[in-house]
């Protein structure tokens, strides 16, 4: 079932549960996000960013949309940290029932000029659309965009960006960072500030970069308003470690040999952060 992500997060919003977005960045990472979604019952979102469509091409979306329509769980499929009009304009006309513009690194003017420009669009065609306050950190050149300085959302500039733009959703810089952290790093949320920012304004807010944040932040992040959690690092990670160990055996050279077990391993990921996101059997919900 294909839905934007205003109509997917309203839902969430009301029973306090959090939607996973799971980046997908090929077949076999699809498969396994559908999949996992289907056999916990949840709602999920397909989220590829700009340099994940160019690799899988645009005609990968007409997959992704065949496998939510043929599907009961409630599905969107998102743009994941657009920065540009033609990255928009791009993934509007491939199909994509949601988009973010993220132009968190300019002055607050210049992105509640520009996320008001994508907002009246995509709204005209009925397409969701994401803003982002803050920024969040990275934690290496395999991670997503990301900054070396996390700059935390500031709260009065949360209620003029909502009441200038009109997004559906906005990410808010709580202390993440896109990515796998190192062992030296310890990541942690500012629930005071969350907690601040859910008492500003009424809307559904994303948590970025949440990979190793301790589980117990995380539900605690859902319970305090957070309804979509972005996934990426995660499941590629189980997925390419079981590939890794699969390929050992240099005789294997199908795919149909290669990858299952490897959709296997991300799939357990998947379903561990359904259950930690609140939003194991909420299909029942839409």
């Amino acid at each position: 079932m294909l839905m934007n992500m205003k109509d997917l997060l309203a839902v969430a919003h009301t029973h306090h549960f959090a939607v996973p977005a799971f980046n997908i960045s090929s077949n076999m990472l699809l498969t396994g996000v559908i999949e996992a979604s289907q056999e916990k019952n949840s709602p999920v979102i397909l989220a590829i960013h700009p340099d994940e469509l160019s690799f899988v091409r645009p005609s990968f979306i007409k997959s992704a949309i065949e496998e939510a329509n043929k599907t009961s769980i409630p599905v969107c499929i998102h743009l994941d940290h657009g920065s540009t009009m033609g990255q928009i304009m791009e993934a509007i006309q491939c199909g994509f029932t949601s988009v973010m513009i993220d132009a968190s690194l300019l002055p607050l003017e210049q992105n509640i000029a520009i996320s008001k420009q994508v907002v009246d669009l995509a709204h005209s065609v009925n397409v969701s659309v994401e803003g982002e306050l803050g920024t969040i950190g990275t934690t290496g050149p395999e991670a997503e965009a990301g900054t070396e300085e996390i700059i935390y959302v500031n709260p009065d500039d949360v209620e003029t960006f909502v009441e200038g733009t009109g997004v559906d959703t906005l990410a808010v810089a709580i202390g993440t960072a896109h990515g796998i952290y190192p062992k030296d790093k310890k990541p942690e949320l500012k629930l005071d500030l969350l907690k601040e920012i859910t008492s500003r304004v009424d809307i559904p807010l994303v948590l970025h970069g949440g990979s190793a944040n301790p589980d117990e932040e995380i539900a605690m992040a859902v319970r305090l308003g957070i309804n979509k959690i972005n996934i990426s690092s995660d499941i590629k990670d189980a997925f390419y470690q079981k590939c890794r160990e699969v390929l050992s055996n240099p005789t294997l050279r199908e795919p149909n040999s290669i990858y299952p077990p490897c959709i296997a391993a991300m799939k357990e990921v998947a379903r561990y952060k359904i259950d930690l996101f609140a939003a194991a059997d909420k299909a029942a919900l839409y």
